[in-house]
């Protein structure tokens, strides 16, 4: 998505070049700081010899499905999602109440049936970081998650972090969203996700709820902003966990 950068020197302000005298009578130059170049695009050919051993934790008629950006390389090589210590995934997902505890990456696959909860990306190949796929194969991602849930058919889902629902915004708008549409939380029920229009199957789709990144290399927002926003969708994720079980008891009472 973004462009690597050279490292850039930096004279502090001032300076310019002027030069100080040592004791000795020679010239020095200022100090300048160095700033760190940004991860860029990384072609799939850089990580083409990893084999990907993460596959979607989805079944029919969850509570929320999970959409996340991609695997990370800890993530793809040891095939749990959100793998990396750094990552607050399992702690937000505890914390906000969509898990009634702190679960491990290794239960991944064992959430549909422990919490009626699924797991799954917009990319699928693995990066060190989000900064090295690019927007077009984000975009392109799109159409299979919309298929995937109209398949599935959960009642909602939570896109995890900023940039995959902009990704998704810019499918369906044709237009990057601009600053004062964006919000966190639930949006609009026209933006449901997995719609089914026509035929007997017809179906409104999955209520959208957009949380914050889990990354632990994101910057921006501090934990307990993040917890904030979680909460409102944990909120209904155990409200709706609460009233399934109540249903599935009440023909046996």
């Amino acid at each position: 998505m973004k462009v690597s950068r050279a490292d850039q020197q930096i004279e502090p302000s001032g300076a310019k070049h002027k030069r100080k005298s040592t004791a000795s009578g020679q010239n020095t130059s200022p100090v300048k700081k160095v700033k760190r170049a940004s991860s860029g695009y990384a072609s799939p050919t850089k990580y083409a010899h990893l084999v990907n051993k993460l596959t979607d934790s989805l079944a029919p008629n969850l509570i929320c499905v999970f959409i996340g950006l991609n695997p990370g390389i800890r993530t793809a090589t040891t095939g749990h999602a959100y793998n990396h210590p750094s990552n607050l995934f399992w702690k937000l997902l505890h914390k906000s109440k969509c898990t009634p505890r702190l679960c491990r990456a290794e239960e991944d696959g064992d959430m549909p049936k422990l919490y009626n909860l699924g797991l799954t990306n917009i990319v699928s190949r693995p990066t060190k970081d989000g900064s090295e796929l690019s927007k077009v194969e984000m975009d392109a991602g799109v159409a299979d998650l919309e298929a995937k849930v109209a398949l599935q058919r959960p009642e909602a889902v939570a896109i995890v972090g900023k940039s995959i629902w902009e990704s998704i915004w810019r499918v369906r708008h044709g237009t990057n969203i601009k600053k004062d549409q964006f919000k966190y939380g639930w949006q609009d029920d026209t933006e449901r996700m997995g719609v089914i229009e026509t035929g007997d199957a017809s179906w409104p789709g999955a209520r959208l709820f957009v949380a914050t990144t889990t990354s632990g290399l994101a910057a921006g927002m501090r934990l307990h902003e993040k917890e904030q926003i979680w909460k409102e969708l944990g909120d209904w994720v155990a409200k709706r966990r609460a009233e399934r079980n109540d249903e599935e008891a009440a023909p046996n009472s």
